[in-house]
């Protein structure tokens, strides 16, 4: 295989400033700390921290023709991301957020939905994408074209090849189960956050949650919590991974992160658990920084930390 992993979808430009405790009224001035540029998306942001964690990576997805896009097709190059399979659209922006860091690390956004709501995968590309061991689905929620049966098709096809499927969404409604459910047999790694899990099932116990997961195809969940830690599941074994005790800056893209991590682990052989511990360290690095990039430095940093941060009690 050419690639570890083809990282596919939602691919966003973040435009990000901290502390923001307030927007100043009127046309007055407030000064901040720190204003960044970097590329996020539940697919951008993976496929940044794959490449910090060592992968062999390939980005799949789109932006415009616009000055954004000229910045995220640059600094996913900069990471050594090939970025061939990226479409440049006509006519549309190029996603992008601008995101108000509260001084608590908390992340009110206002973002403009663009190319990736024309995002698509034609099959006369399927050779070239499926040429990775993993082929990581993120974004399903804000990708209007692909979104649905043509999602479907596409993780079918991947199964159809033998890879292993990764999955996360973004801004899940209860009403996303009827575009996620169809896709479920064909997930190997379900990974949205609790949240969304709970949102989409209508269930609170993660146990119940997960449940209703796995009886309908997903042969394991993995789900985010927060300062929680996360929690895995197949239909055989479930287990809670604590959180680090961190100083969070910024949670912008932290679930990004965890899917990086997990992917990571899995391409070295990790056990679920093990995947779990290093995708937690990861995750926890990144809200260490401003940006969804922040804090991870390299795959041996980032076990080292794994081994030597403290477990939040």
């Amino acid at each position: 295989m050419r690639y570890d992993v083809s990282v596919v979808g939602l691919y966003i430009l973040d435009i990000l400033g901290r502390p923001v405790s307030q927007i100043p009224a009127g046309g007055n001035v407030e000064f901040i700390d720190q204003i960044r540029l970097t590329v996020a998306g539940t697919a951008g942001g993976t496929v940044v921290d794959c490449a910090k964690l060592g992968l062999r990576c390939q980005a799949v997805g789109a932006v415009g023709e616009d000055e954004k896009a000229d910045f995220v097709i640059q600094q996913l190059q900069k990471f050594d991301i090939d970025t061939a399979m990226m479409q440049r659209l006509s006519g549309v922006p190029t996603s992008a957020t601008i995101l108000n860091i509260r001084p608590n690390g908390e992340r009110p956004a206002l973002h403009m939905r663009g190319a990736s709501d024309h995002f698509d995968i034609p099959e006369s590309a399927y050779d070239r994408v499926f040429d990775a061991e993993i082929i990581h689905l993120g974004g399903t929620g804000l990708l209007r074209k692909l979104d649905g049966a043509p999602s479907v098709k596409f993780l079918a096809e991947a199964k159809k090849r033998g890879r292993v499927t990764t999955f996360d969404l973004i801004a899940a409604r209860p009403e996303t189960i009827g575009i996620v459910e169809p896709m479920l047999p064909y997930i190997d790694y379900f990974m949205p956050s609790i949240e969304e899990a709970r949102d989409m099932s209508g269930l609170t116990d993660v146990g119940d949650v997960a449940k209703f997961y796995l009886d309908r195809g997903a042969q394991t969940c993995v789900f985010t919590m927060g300062g929680e830690g996360s929690y895995v599941a197949t239909k055989d074994a479930k287990l809670r991974v604590p959180a680090f005790e961190i100083d969070v800056v910024d949670t912008t893209g932290c679930g990004d992160a965890y899917d990086a991590g997990f992917i990571a682990g899995l391409r070295h052989g990790y056990d679920l658990e093990t995947c779990a511990r290093f995708a937690t360290a990861a995750s926890g690095l990144v809200a260490t920084g401003l940006g969804s990039d922040a804090g991870i430095v390299s795959f041996e940093d980032t076990l080292q930390e794994m081994r030597s941060l403290r477990v939040k009690s």
